[in-house]
């Protein structure tokens, strides 16, 4: 087989955000500095160190801003603020710095769909008809017999619409009833938030994760949403609908545009997207010339079933869909998803690792995720989150997902000397981050071993990517670049099999493998895979 020829010679020096690993650290959960029982910013400056012995480049930090914490800090009442849940702005300062002094990049979550009704902007906007910010929001006279202006449903259930006796009108939100969508039609509002932004980006962040970016245009006309004809009732009453005419409107790249102009103003700044989108929609949010989101959010190894075969053809019509010079990314855990390791078990989740960080392009740990952390059960009288209050009957509390880190064996596993805010799992004494630092059979070690293969190799971060083979068990491809080429193949089923190539005569060694016995093996044209196996083998040339 010859080696892959790259289209581009002399290459220049990839940026970071293209050849590093960026890590969701949501703050609530992740380290606890005074004892209440929730996350903050102190605590985070306390455990960079863990961060940078993992090999994190950037560190995303999930909202703490003033808010009323309906729906725990994505309903913000002051986008340049601390809340003090979390600390003090000479916290953030200092995080910034050494997260910096560290080598390491910092980006946070910016949430420009909506506001907190408690926002000063939306107090204006209620207070009468003709305020110069009503316009700000999304506002219309009722319907016939005074039904609301559409069949437009909330993601946490119920209608999209919420009554305002005092103005008469009714408001649009996309989510709760206390988090009302901005107007993006409206220039102001753009202005306003994109000054927002450079408040932080003067301070010195590293970069944007914008909150449901394909929510922020709606249909200018407000037209019915069609009915979904493969809804279940297991799932949330929001897919009663196909959000057709409230999501993914053509006018969001405009806005998008109008963010990545901002953020270019400055050096080496990165904007992702969160986007759950097909593929042929999510590729759109790159934006004419690349000028969009660097980084739109791929979720689709997050929401696909477990299966070899749909993911090869998922990953191959990915890569096939980037525009040129669009740079691939991939998640395997977020805030808003059930853990890995409770998804596939905790196998196959060692499977997963290699995957994430050897496919080609960006890829985003969760907090946790590294020392194989699963969801935990949160009796119904103990249920905070708002998706699961609004729909109880559904099961669909994200709570499980959104746990405290267990750093240690000690009371609430190191994480607070209070009462933490979500009940931590039952196995933390012996799932914990002390117990598999020192463990080159764990989860974290693999991990770290991933991570500085990762590093180390060009071909790894940055190089060509090639598919190679897939069936019912396995997934292998080819990652080449600066002279090195690298066959992975990950079994995903617990079945041992035999992984053998009829169309090229590969020769190589097994340098990293998710059963150790294997490692310095041989390979010519077979080798066996253990179930849960995986394998990293350097090629000859």
């Amino acid at each position: 087989m010859q080696p892959l020829k790259s289209q581009k010679k002399d290459q220049p020096k990839q940026l970071w955000w293209k050849t590093g690993i960026i890590y969701e650290l949501y703050i609530r959960s992740f380290q606890d500095s005074n004892g209440d029982g929730v996350g903050d910013l102190k605590g985070i400056i306390s455990k960079l160190d863990y961060l940078k012995d993992l090999g994190i480049d950037c560190i995303w930090v999930t909202p703490f801003y003033k808010s009323p914490m309906k729906d725990f800090g994505y309903d913000v009442a002051d986008f340049t603020s601390v809340d003090p849940l979390f600390g003090s702005m000479e916290d953030f300062d200092k995080l910034l710095k050494e997260t910096h002094a560290r080598g390491m990049k910092l980006i946070v979550d910016q949430v420009p769909n909506h506001t907190s009704d408690q926002h000063a902007w939306f107090k204006e906007a209620r207070s009468s008809r003709d305020n110069p910010k009503r316009d700000w929001f999304i506002w219309k006279d009722a319907g016939e017999d005074g039904k609301e202006p559409n069949n437009w449903l909330a993601m946490f259930g119920g209608s999209a619409w919420e009554w305002d006796k005092e103005t008469e009108q009714y408001y649009y939100h996309a989510f709760l009833k206390e988090q009302p969508d901005l107007n993006w039609r409206n220039p102001e509002v753009h202005q306003a938030v994109l000054e927002e932004m450079r408040f932080w980006l003067e301070k010195g962040v590293d970069g944007f994760r914008v909150d449901v970016m394909w929510h922020l245009i709606k249909d200018e006309y407000l037209r019915d949403n069609p009915d979904n004809p493969d809804y279940k009732e297991k799932e949330p009453t929001y897919n009663r609908l196909q959000p057709v005419y409230s999501t993914d409107q053509p006018e969001v790249h405009d806005v998008v545009e109008l963010m990545r102009d901002l953020t270019d103003e400055y050096n080496e700044r990165v904007l992702i997207g969160e986007i759950y989108l097909p593929t042929h929609q999510l590729v759109t949010y790159y934006g004419h010339d690349n000028q969009g989101a660097q980084l739109p959010f791929n979720f689709l190894l997050l929401t696909m079933d477990w299966d070899s075969k749909k993911f090869a053809i998922a990953i191959d019509k990915y890569e096939g869909a980037l525009p040129n010079e669009g740079w691939p990314n991939w998640v395997l855990g977020n805030h808003d998803q059930s853990r890995l390791a409770t998804r596939i078990g905790p196998a196959q989740a060692r499977v997963a690792a290699m995957m994430l960080l050897t496919l080609r392009g960006t890829p985003t740990l969760y907090y946790g995720d590294e020392i194989g952390m699963e969801d935990v059960n949160i009796p119904k009288d103990e249920i905070q989150d708002p998706q699961g209050l609004m729909m109880p009957d559904k099961d669909l509390s994200r709570d499980p997902y959104r746990t405290p880190v267990q750093w240690d064996d000690s009371n609430n596993a190191g994480f607070t000397t209070g009462d933490p805010w979500l009940r931590l799992s039952d196995n933390y004494k012996k799932l914990n981050i002390k117990a598999q630092q020192d463990d080159p059979e764990s989860m974290l070690s693999l991990y770290k071993k991933l991570i500085a293969l990762r590093k180390k190799e060009p071909a790894l971060h940055s190089g060509l990517y090639r598919p190679v083979y897939s069936d019912q068990q396995l997934l292998s491809y080819i990652r080449e670049g600066e002279g090195k080429r690298f066959l992975i193949i990950l079994n995903l089923s617990d079945r041992d099999c035999r992984f053998s190539s009829e169309r090229f005569n590969f020769k190589g060694t097994v340098l990293l493998a998710l059963h150790a016995e294997s490692e310095g093996q041989k390979m010519n044209k077979s080798i066996d895979i253990k179930g849960n196996g995986g394998l990293i083998i350097e090629l000859e040339l």
